[in-house]
């Protein structure tokens, strides 16, 4: 699909001048900096040199001084504490890291992650039940838990509290527990909205030390749990998202985790430098696949392991069972693939709704994901079982998907997520009457425009500018992520030195050269642009991100294609 280049402002303001000058930067950078709302010494500060000291009070959050005070009684009266949190890789990191926090502090708990398949997402009553015959006198939900009401009301009838830690969108009411932490609640003052679940259980941490006089240095052992959590989840990596994957980098690459490292290690990454790239495309889908194919509570007993020899065995079982879901993603794909295509008119859907008995749940939204990228239209996925469909939905930019399933409330079992994403259940019988319904309010929010992707570029410039220093200061942006992506560049009139090649799975392979200057370009899953870029080819506009790539112990400079002409 053909993107739309959208290049920034070419002028150079004064502003952008005044920036350069008192940074000391290139008016590129300075230029890509305000864009990022940085415009003086102070904000440049706190973006370059993100560090814990920074974060918030975490008693500006609505409902955190009654949380704090619930779970400080429980700890100091030993009572038994139960952390309950979802299957992915967000609520994965929430629990373990809440649990071997408060198991540090000589707390009496113990965790719970449901089932996908048997239980599904939230709170579930089978979970509550069992808290009771295990004598639990307080559950705390990270990453879930503020829409369920009548979880919440089963647990209150039995004589246990619960506290709610989630960042998803609550409903009109909260739920009648001891406090509800969530910075999106309508009354919560929290300056910054955008927390991943760790994030919010982080807060909650945070609050219980303070208010127990303990020193919060203990939470840095940790940080590297939240930083792959915040990461995996695809919040905007700005504020105080940006300082927990900053740090939990920082901790990541020298971590004293037996658990993360056989993970690593496992994963290949043993002695390589660990980036957010690394956290979303090699570390997330193994501690991810376990709770997609099976059980995930795994994953939180790998986070926790002291054992080298466990650690290494969970480790290998991860690694199983994320080949196991590459192949069914694979094979849901292709599926899925040939629906879309027989259902797809261009530049008369807006919409693909998706379904079919016997679709693994645990695979949906991820082959979701790539459907959005290959038609660019919010996708839902709905896999069906005893005449009820699980569905998980990924959106394209300027659509809120959570809005639009509102919209559709009627017709739904049950619903929630973000702008971005979302799940779902529904009786089989209604599938199609919601799939017209969501593609009647996709038509009606969905302009030309919107349905056409496109490629914001930062700048300009020429392979003559890209040395040394130039590459030191792109590294200060890091990390990477929503709201903080690599910049994107593009140079005109390249050559093409040599023949471009095909490697790997369909991966675009070759050389530039500007002037004096030649670099290496690969373009990941670009093969069919091949045609685009024949030997000695003298015009090429390529627009892409500057990055290192190790090799045999071997850095070098190479630039991955985002697009070219």
């Amino acid at each position: 699909m053909d993107l739309k280049w959208v290049l920034s402002e070419g002028t150079i303001s004064e502003e952008t001048y005044a920036l350069s000058k008192e940074l000391n930067v290139p008016t590129i950078i300075s230029a890509i900096l305000l864009r990022r709302g940085i415009n003086d010494l102070e904000s440049a500060r706190r973006f370059f040199r993100p560090t814990t000291d920074l974060l918030y009070d975490p008693f500006l959050m609505q409902d955190m001084t009654a949380a704090v005070e619930r779970l400080r009684r429980a700890v100091l009266s030993d009572e038994k504490i139960l952390i309950y949190g979802d299957y992915d890789v967000d609520g994965i990191t929430s629990v373990s890291f809440l649990y071997l926090l408060l198991k540090e502090i000589g707390s009496d708990v113990s965790y719970y992650i449901p089932d996908r398949q048997l239980e599904g997402y939230g709170l579930s009553k089978a979970a509550v039940t069992e808290a009771r015959e295990k004598g639990i006198d307080l559950i705390v939900t990270v990453d879930c838990g503020v829409t369920g009401y009548g979880e919440i009301e089963e647990a209150n009838s039995l004589g246990i509290d619960v506290i709610v830690s989630d960042h998803h969108e609550p409903g009109p009411t909260l739920p009648d527990a001891v406090a509800v932490l969530d910075p999106k609640r309508n009354d919560c003052p929290y300056p910054f909205k955008e927390l991943a679940g760790v994030g919010v259980a982080y807060k909650l941490g945070q609050g219980l030390l303070t208010r127990m006089n303990i020193d919060l240095s203990i939470l840095e052992k940790y940080i590297d749990m939240v930083a792959i959590g915040t990461s995996a989840d695809i919040v905007p990596l700005v504020d105080e998202n940006r300082i927990f994957v900053k740090s939990g980098l920082e901790r990541l690459n020298d971590s004293e985790s037996v658990g993360l490292k056989a993970l690593m290690r496992a994963a290949g990454l043993d002695g390589k430098e660990i980036g957010t790239g690394q956290i979303v495309f090699i570390i997330a889908p193994r501690i991810n696949a376990v709770g997609r194919m099976g059980d995930a509570e795994r994953a939180v007993k790998l986070l926790a392991s002291e054992d080298e020899y466990e650690a290494r065995n969970i480790a290998g079982i991860l690694e199983e069972e994320n080949r196991h879901r590459k192949d069914v993603d694979e094979e849901t794909f292709h599926q899925a693939l040939e629906m879309a295509e027989q259902q797809f008119i261009k530049d008369q859907t807006c919409s693909l709704v998706l379904h079919q008995r016997g679709w693994h749940s645990g695979v949906i939204g991820i082959v979701a994901s790539r459907v959005v990228e290959r038609f660019y239209r919010p996708t839902i996925l709905i896999s069906i079982e005893d005449g009820v469909g699980k569905g998980s939905a990924r959106s394209i930019s300027g659509f809120d998907l959570y809005e639009a399933l509102k919209g559709c409330e009627d017709l739904l079992i049950a619903f929630g997520g973000h702008k971005y994403a979302a799940g779902l259940s529904i009786e089989e019988g209604k599938i199609e009457a919601f799939k017209k319904r969501f593609e009647e309010i996709a038509r009606g929010r969905l302009d030309g425009d919107l349905l056409i992707p496109k490629l914001s570029i930062d700048a300009e410039i020429n392979l003559d500018d890209i040395d040394e220093a130039f590459i030191r200061m792109l590294k200060l942006f890091a990390p990477f992520g929503p709201q903080n992506m690599r910049p994107v560049f593009v140079s005109r009139n390249l050559q093409v030195v040599g023949s471009p090649s095909i490697v790997g799975r369909n991966h675009l392979k070759f050389k530039v050269r500007q002037h004096k200057k030649i670099f290496d370009v690969i373009g990941f899953n670009m093969g069919d642009l091949f045609y685009r870029i024949g030997p000695g080819e003298a015009h090429l506009d390529l627009a892409y991100v500057i990055e290192e790539n190790e090799y045999m112990g071997r850095k070098t400079v190479q630039l991955r294609a985002k697009d070219l002409r």
